[in-house]
C-alpha cells in the first residue's frame, strides 16, 4: 500500500444496466470505469476489474475491503455483483462492506436544499425509491426502500413543499407524471448524475470500513426488496397446486359421505 494515502478499497456496482467498478483510497479516487450498454454484467465485470487493478498497478492483496452495491436493482445485476465481491473477498481474505444501491445515488447530491429521491425502475409498474435529505452532506433517510406504483410514491410526498430531485432510470421512465404532478417542486439532474456510480460505493464503503461495518462473505444477501418474477411465477403455481389438490380432496370428503350407509 502507498504510504500516506490509508486504507484502500475496490467496489462494485451492478444495480442497473449502467453498472461499473472504481478504486479509492482515503486520499483521492484512484480509478473508475463504468459502462452503459445491453451487455450482461456477467460478460464484463470480471474483464473491467482486472483492467481496473491492472492500470492502476494495484493487486487484491493490496486491498483493505471489498465493497458491493446491494440492491435494490435488477435481481440478476445484483446477483452477479455480489457474488463477484464475495470471490474476491474470500479469495483474498479481505471482509466485505455492503452499501444501499439508492443510499449511494443520493450520496451524489450533498448539501442540497432539495429532497433527494432515487427511483429504479423495478418494473410492473412500479419503481425502487427511498427518500433522503442531504443539506447536511451526508444522506439522512427519510422514507424506507420500498417498491412502489409512481402514483404511489407521489401520495407519500405529496404533503412536502420542498422541492425534490427525483434521481435514476425511474424518475426518467415517470418524468412527464412527475413534473405533471409537481410541476414546480420536482427537479432532475443531468444524465451524468442520473444512474449509480461505482465511486459513491467506494467513498461510502471506506466510510463503513472505519467504523468496522463489515460482513463475512457468507453472511451477505442482496437487498431485492421483493421476490424475482420467476420466484412470482413459482410461487403461483405452488399456490395453484395446493389449491387443486384442497378442492381435491374435498370432493373426495364429499363422495364419501354421500356414498356412506344411510
Amino acid at each position: 500500500m502507498e504510504q500516506g494515502k490509508g486504507m484502500k478499497i475496490l467496489s462494485i456496482e451492478t444495480a442497473t444496466l449502467a453498472g461499473g467498478v472504481a478504486l479509492m483510497d482515503e486520499a483521492r479516487l484512484i480509478a473508475e470505469y463504468r459502462l452503459h450498454v445491453e451487455v450482461r454484467h456477467s460478460e464484463r465485470l470480471l474483464s473491467a476489474i482486472d483492467r481496473l487493478l491492472s492500470d492502476s498497478g494495484t493487486s487484491v492483496a493490496d486491498l483493505d475491503a471489498i465493497a458491493v452495491s446491494i440492491g435494490p436493482g435488477s435481481f440478476t445485476g445484483l446477483r452477479v455483483g455480489l457474488s463477484t465481491a464475495k470471490g474476491l473477498a474470500m479469495g483474498g481474505g479481505k471482509p466485505l462492506v455492503t452499501v444501499p444501491t439508492l443510499e449511494a445515488m443520493a450520496f451524489l447530491f450533498p448539501y442540497s436544499s432539495a429532497l433527494i429521491a432515487p427511483m429504479l425502475d423495478a418494473r410492473r409498474q412500479e419503481v425502487y425509491w427511498a427518500l433522503f435529505d442531504t443539506h447536511g452532506g451526508s444522506p439522512v433517510r427519510l422514507h424506507p426502500e420500498e417498491a412502489a406504483s409512481p402514483e404511489a410514491v407521489l401520495e407519500s410526498i405529496g404533503r412536502l413543499d420542498q422541492p425534490v430531485l427525483f434521481v435514476g432510470e425511474g424518475a426518467e421512465k415517470y418524468r412527464a407524471l412527475l413534473l405533471a404532478r409537481r410541476p414546480e417542486r420536482a427537479l432532475f439532474p443531468p444524465q451524468t448524475l442520473q444512474f449509480p456510480s461505482a465511486a459513491a460505493v467506494a467513498e461510502l464503503g471506506l466510510a463503513k470500513l472505519k467504523k468496522g461495518e463489515v460482513h463475512a462473505s457468507e453472511e451477505v444477501i442482496p437487498f431485492y426488496l421483493r421476490a424475482s418474477t420467476a420466484e412470482l411465477n413459482h410461487q403461483a403455481k405452488s399456490d395453484r397446486r395446493a389449491g387443486a389438490f384442497e378442492k381435491s380432496r374435498e370432493a373426495g370428503q364429499t363422495s364419501g359421505r354421500e356414498s356412506g350407509p344411510g
